[in-house]
């Protein structure tokens, strides 16, 4: 990639993830009882906005919204209708949003909002939009004179019920699901018109059971602050994940988002007594794991117990564990990473991790 072309798209992080759900206000409740995200925000009747409401949670550099329609004939309400409970928007904090707009519909992406100026007593916010894969668009969000508690439109949310933060951190990565043969479309639609770089890339040798396949490519932006996978099936004797997701979900989007964490052993443990439920691992995988990976700092029997994959490439090692699905479709769910040095995504544990899944799936009579 050219020098131009990097400079062209300056990407500072990703700003928000928005979820459309059916009731944002008892969503926020959840993710800030099980999650422990706090209170930042808020959007509705009571702030002149007529038509949702939107609650914006925060912990450390991750910020979530969770959005409902008040209306039955609300596009959100189609949304909802179709997907399920999922994530509609990953937005970037941006030098310039007219720019990043102008970037990148000139190279081919669709518009989904252009350059607009929001204005209230704490600045202006300029926001523009694109679309990207399945219903999910991209925002890009320039700040640079804005100081007040999110957005304008939103007011500052304080609330009395405040339960502590886990130790999430920041948005390590979005993993986006797409249809058969949509794989290397996507990944060039993130090289050509954002600017992005592949990764990393795994095939259906790489990724793949007895009975399911699946493969991956990671896209990248040049600095290396936002890391997109892109996932679609392969062919295997059952039923993918990526094709239960997409079946459940009618088309593709995001199948999880990785939240960094710098101390997995302490996050993990609040996030299972807070009830989150995680994917089982059998004790065998960690016989042999030291032989595996190599030697560790965290304890073998507390990460046993705990149920975290753990993996190593050549710049060290990485912790990780996922959650179930968080709605009762089977689709949207959330990983929980650890970096100690480690650039990868866990390769060695793609077979025990997708052979939990297996089984997941087979309860659900989806297999």
């Amino acid at each position: 990639m050219s020098e131009q072309t990097k400079e062209t798209l300056p990407l500072r992080g990703i700003d928000h993830v928005e979820f459309y759900v059916g009731n944002a206000k008892q969503a926020a409740h959840f993710y800030k009882t099980a999650f422990g995200f706090q209170s930042l925000a808020y959007a509705g009747p009571e702030t002149g906005v007529r038509d949702r409401a939107s609650y914006v949670l925060q912990q450390k550099k991750v910020t979530f919204i969770f959005t409902s329609p008040l209306h039955e004939d609300h596009p959100i309400s189609d949304h909802i209708k179709k997907h399920g409970d999922g994530v509609r928007t990953i937005a970037f904090e941006v030098e310039d949003a007219a720019h990043s707009w102008q970037e990148t519909t000139s190279r081919g992406a669709t518009s989904f909002q252009e350059p607009t100026t929001q204005k209230d007593e704490n600045g202006t916010v300029v926001v523009s939009g694109i679309h990207t894969y399945g219903d999910t668009i991209h925002l890009f969000v320039d700040r640079n004179h804005y100081d007040g508690p999110f957005l304008p439109g939103y007011e500052a949310w304080s609330s009395h019920y405040n339960p502590e933060p886990t130790g999430l951190i920041y948005v390590d990565h979005c993993v986006g699901n797409v249809g058969w043969g949509q794989m290397n479309t996507w990944c060039e639609f993130y090289r050509n018109v954002m600017g992005f770089d592949q990764l990393i890339s795994f095939d259906d040798k790489d990724i793949s059971t007895e009975f399911t396949a699946l493969m991956s490519k990671v896209m990248t932006s040049s600095n290396q602050k936002v890391k997109f996978p892109i996932n679609e099936p392969a062919k295997g004797k059952k039923k993918s994940q990526i094709e239960e997701y997409i079946e459940f979900y009618n088309g593709a989007g995001v199948q999880h988002v990785a939240i960094g964490t710098g101390d997995i052993l302490t996050t993990v443990t609040q996030l299972r007594d807070r009830g989150v439920e995680f994917l089982y691992v059998p004790g065998t995988y960690y016989d042999d794991l030291i032989d595996r990976v190599g030697e560790i700092e965290e304890e073998l029997q507390q990460i046993r117990e705990l149920g975290i994959l753990v993996d190593r490439d050549e710049d060290g090692y990485l912790l990780q564990i996922f959650t179930k699905p968080v709605q009762d479709r089977p689709t949207v769910f959330f990983e929980i990473i650890q970096r100690k040095g480690a650039r990868s995504f866990g390769k060695g544990n793609f077979k025990a991790l997708f052979e939990s899944i297996e089984r997941e799936q087979e309860r659900r009579g989806n297999l």
